[in-house]
């Protein structure tokens, strides 16, 4: 524009753009600053997840699960730590590969089902994810951020009470010998809860995708892993029992042993006594069938990370 042709103090530009068509300059400041690209998009998604998975940044009722969940896992770790310092020999009662199965069953349950649909669902019912594939990334990004920003949300539910344990026990102790066989114990827990954390956000996530509806989401969740749950209980019981009290010594039906490949709880617990933990677990060793544990283990990751890439490749398209 010239300079006679500036418009006045207050008053917006306007630029002719060509077929009697006008641009107007309104004041909006542009943005000169640092573009981020697809890695820096991918962390702070992922980040953004992380925080959401434990109510950060939320309301009260988006903490009350979170907060609930993970002062119930850490109860029996603080409980034992209480117990070995008022007692004598100062033995540790929880073992770190296994680590109260039951609570830590039913807490990961309840956690995974809630939490697992607030990381997703709200994205797929409001139909934002367009905004985020109009970003610089690739479909695979958001899948995989949400996936590593679950798998640390699991990872703490489970690694942070055995730390605790493992404190609490190291304080009480004497002697480096005696500080190192904790250490070497605690390790295989550590990978172990890795293990745990890694199949199930992947499964978790992967059914979650499914339904936009929070509640539906949750109600797949709970319902596949408690029936498989309670299916692989039961006929490991029948395989036990069926044929009535078994004979002192007698080794597991075979029926026993695989009834756990059906639920990936068991599928954890069979893959952990198949790399060698000692400690009963819910179901008998598997003996010489573990390794249809550890590929099962392979199965059902496999189909979690795959079909909840293969669910944003469509929702991408769509």
């Amino acid at each position: 524009m010239s300079a006679d042709s500036a418009p006045a103090a207050g008053l917006p530009a306007t630029v002719a753009a060509g077929h009697g068509s006008v641009i107007h300059d309104i004041g909006y400041r542009a943005y000169d600053g640092q573009r981020l690209g697809r890695a820096q998009i991918v962390r702070a998604l992922c980040w953004y997840s992380l925080r959401s998975a434990f109510g950060i940044g939320r309301g009260v009722k988006a903490k009350i699960v979170p907060v609930i969940t993970f002062v119930i896992m850490c109860l029996p770790a603080v409980v034992d730590a209480a117990i070995i310092a008022l007692s004598r020999t100062h033995t540790r009662q929880i073992s770190y590969d296994t680590y109260e199965p039951h609570v830590r069953i039913l807490v990961l349950l309840i956690f995974i089902a809630a939490q697992a649909p607030e990381l997703v669902s709200r994205d797929l019912r409001s139909h934002c994810l367009p905004l985020y594939f109009a970003r610089p990334i690739r479909r695979i990004d958001y899948p995989a951020a949400k996936l590593a920003a679950f798998f640390i949300a699991c990872l703490a539910m489970i690694e942070i009470p055995l730390l605790l344990l493992y404190v609490g026990t190291v304080t009480q102790v004497h002697g480096g010998s005696a500080i190192w066989s904790e250490t070497r114990a605690l390790i295989p827990g550590l990978l172990l809860g890795a293990a745990w954390a890694l199949l199930l956000s992947a499964i978790g996530l992967a059914l979650a995708s499914l339904a936009g509806r929070r509640a539906f989401a949750t109600g797949a969740i709970a319902i596949f892993f408690f029936l498989s749950l309670t299916l692989a209980t039961l006929l490991t019981k029948i395989g036990e029992h069926g044929t009535g009290p078994a004979p002192p010594g007698s080794a597991p039906s075979a029926l026993a042993r695989l009834s756990g490949l059906i639920s990936p709880f068991t599928v954890l617990d069979g893959l952990r006594q198949w790399l060698g933990g000692t400690t009963p677990g819910e179901i008998p060793n598997p003996g010489h069938y573990g390794v249809l544990y550890g590929l099962m283990f392979l199965i059902f990751l496999a189909a979690g990370v795959g079909g909840l890439i293969a669910r944003y490749r469509k929702v991408g398209v769509a």
